[in-house]
């Protein structure tokens, strides 16, 4: 009889994972000193010595314009990372999420089915999308395409012109954890909730003094309408 049980996640100091050990505290969660996802050797002597059940691979670099400024670190980061971790989930039969971003779409049309073509419009959202390759390379995983905001909105601007399916952690992380949990939900899923704009987004979140931004005042790639097709994740949780 198989001993596993643990759960553990990488990237546990960040805001999904953190929200993530609180929803429950038996979570592993190493730290980089433990666990360095570039460091094959030190998963593997972590795996081994506790046998996780499930992993959740949060850790990646997730600002599109530190991604822009040093690709290559994106590229260790997201995606030779996440080939580490996939091969060590191979290794002890360990059952994979990878949380990936709704910017791996092209982000012209919105309601995006899980099945729609992919086309990134900036370097993180390409880091991304080659962490998906890798964690769909093995048949135990599930890829959740998610986009999330902390339950305070963090920023005083916000785009009017820019649609998602953001939420806030309390909404997405505990969806996230759920579906973890169902072992036989594999492939990729879709995380969110209807479609809105960032404002709406954020007066949802109680910003009552949020200003406007257009994405044509930022620095980087700002898709127009990513938001999610919600039918595959609705049907799930139904059931």
């Amino acid at each position: 009889m198989s001993n596993k049980k643990n759960i553990i996640i990488s990237g546990g100091s960040g805001k999904l994972g953190s929200y993530l050990k609180k929803l429950d505290n038996s979570i592993i969660a190493p730290t980089r000193a433990q666990m360095d996802i570039l460091d094959q050797a030190a998963i593997d002597r972590f795996f081994s010595r506790h046998n996780p059940e499930i992993f959740i691979h949060c850790a990646a670099m997730t600002g599109p314009i530190q991604c822009d400024n040093d690709p290559v670190a994106a590229m260790h980061s997201n995606i030779a990372g996440t080939c580490n971790i996939v091969a060590a989930c191979y290794k002890y039969k360990t059952r994979l999420i990878y949380i990936s971003t709704d910017y791996v779409f092209r982000g012209d049309k919105g309601n995006y089915a899980e099945e729609d073509e992919l086309y990134p419009q900036n370097l993180y959202a390409w880091s991304k999308l080659g962490g998906e390759c890798a964690a769909r390379m093995y048949a135990d995983s599930l890829v959740i395409r998610t986009s999330f905001s902390p339950d305070i909105f963090p920023y005083d601007k916000a785009f009017v012109d820019q649609y998602t399916s953001r939420d806030s952690l309390k909404i997405i992380a505990p969806l996230i954890l759920k579906l973890a949990k169902i072992k036989n939900v594999i492939g990729v899923i879709h995380v969110g909730t209807k479609r809105k704009t960032v404002k709406e987004l954020a007066l949802k979140l109680g910003k009552k003094d949020i200003k406007d931004l257009r994405r044509c005042e930022v620095p980087f790639a700002a898709p127009y309408d990513t938001s999610f097709n919600l039918k595959k994740l609705n049907k799930i949780l139904k059931k």
